[in-house]
């Protein structure tokens, strides 16, 4: 079996069906709704809202995560809880959870850090209530240490894996998604939005970017020796340039993963494709196929 034909079997089965693609949609609506009912006279289930994270950049994937869906609120209510004392964004979050639970009175709705995350039986969505800033940016909330809203700029985050992505002839996108697939089967202490930085700024600048999924086992390999070399650095999120520490709790996951991957690359070229495909299933799991 070649090296492109075990990538792209991998890669389709990453992908979403047809139907959890409905259905991620279908669940947004459902959250979107009553809050647009409450809060806009609205009984839209997608107007003031928009996907972000991983649908936003369509890095989503098999099995189904969270539905992460930003909710824009009027400027009135960033008014009237200005007013108000004590952590305002807790009490905002609160609220916002009462909404939901009016239409979904069964349901385990908690606020989770910026979210209000609602638990379908399909995925959880993760509401984000923000205000819209005049450049584009949006303030969200931030319930730690009192409470705080700090600028979130979600377009720049798209942008930055869509040029990527274009740029490369679809590999940042799919090596996203891939690593995403090791943290999942290693259970990685890394978060899926440094990936996404690092997947950009290693395809940026990594000879092979755009070549054909032939090369998917070096842009692994070659991934994994970059991401190593991250220990105790920082990355900075698009558009804001906020300073996100890497820390070190996943480095010796991700040493483990780079000596598999350089294993796999020697069996592959030795022509030993089930002793490469051995070494790939320890790193993402049976959805890479060991034999076609």
């Amino acid at each position: 079996m070649s090296v492109s034909e075990r990538f792209r079997i991998f890669l389709e089965r990453l992908t979403l069906t047809d139907i959890q693609m409905q259905n991620g949609r279908d669940r947004r609506e459902s959250a979107i709704k009553p809050l647009n009912l409450y809060y806009w006279a609205s009984s839209s289930g997608t107007a003031n809202s928009i996907f972000i994270g991983s649908w936003a950049k369509r890095t989503r994937m098999r099995p189904p995560r969270d539905v992460d869906v930003l909710f824009q609120l009027p400027y009135s209510v960033y008014e009237q809880y200005q007013r108000r004392e004590g952590n305002k964004q807790s009490q905002l979050l609160q609220e916002i959870r009462g909404v939901l639970l009016k239409s979904y009175p069964y349901t385990a709705i908690r606020g989770d850090g910026p979210a209000v995350v609602v638990p379908f039986s399909s995925y959880n969505v993760e509401v984000i209530p923000a205000f819209k800033l005049e450049d584009g940016k949006y303030w969200v909330c931030i319930t730690a240490g009192g409470g705080s809203y700090k600028a979130a700029d979600y377009e720049a985050e798209r942008v930055a894996i869509s040029s990527s992505t274009t740029r490369s002839n679809g590999n940042t996108r799919e090596l996203v998604k891939m690593m995403k697939r090791w943290q999942t089967h290693c259970a990685v202490p890394i978060k899926s939005f440094w990936f996404e930085i690092l997947a950009v700024d290693f395809i940026n600048s990594w000879e092979h970017a755009g070549k054909s999924r032939t090369w998917y086992d070096w842009m692994v390999r070659d991934f994994l020796v970059y991401l190593v070399g991250k220990e105790n650095s920082y990355v900075f999120a698009p558009g804001t340039w906020e300073a996100m520490s890497l820390g070190s709790a996943w480095t010796s996951k991700a040493r483990t993963a780079r000596d598999r991957a350089i294993n796999a690359c020697e069996h592959e070229a030795g022509s030993r494709p089930i002793s490469a495909g051995e070494e790939w299933q320890k790193i993402f799991g049976t959805d890479i196929p060991l034999i076609p």
